[in-house]
């Protein structure tokens, strides 16, 4: 494993777990996450991500982090940030992971700071540039349009 590699994944871990999982119970859960909150979405895809109370399924965990993420959370930017990265439940993408990580920056996820850095480092001018570009215009779309 790269130094970046290791670098982003004890980001990951520190930033992105801290507080994940609440006494709420999966079925509360997926309730208020169905209703569209997007703390509860988040919630519910690191459920999925770990598999705590329901069998672990990354591609299900990253379906509720987008649906958070596309609300504004920092937090679930910066894991979708960090599942384009690792590949997990999507193929790796450090364009994507870059995209994400911006916008957990520009909402002030701390986590975010030196993870845009470091993904920065594996990039080149011309990915980076389009990186933004593509950052700017899901922030502009209210993350609608990040693809």
């Amino acid at each position: 494993m790269t130094r970046q590699r290791q670098l982003l994944l004890s980001l990951f871990l520190i930033f992105g777990l801290s507080g994940v999982i609440n006494a709420a119970t999966f079925d509360e859960t997926l309730r208020a996450a169905q209703q569209g909150d997007a703390e509860a979405q988040y919630n519910l895809g690191n459920m999925y991500r770990t598999g705590e109370g329901v069998p672990q399924n990354d591609t299900e965990a990253m379906k509720w982090f987008r649906l958070s993420a596309e609300q504004g959370y920092a937090a679930a930017q910066f894991t979708l940030g960090s599942m384009y990265f690792f590949g997990e439940g999507v193929p790796e993408n450090n364009m994507k992971s870059y995209v994400w990580f911006s916008l957990a920056k520009a909402n002030w996820d701390e986590g975010a700071w030196e993870a845009v850095e470091e993904i920065k480092s594996l990039m080149t001018a011309e990915q980076i540039a389009k990186g933004q570009e593509l950052a700017a215009r899901c922030f502009k779309s209210n993350y609608k349009n990040c693809d």
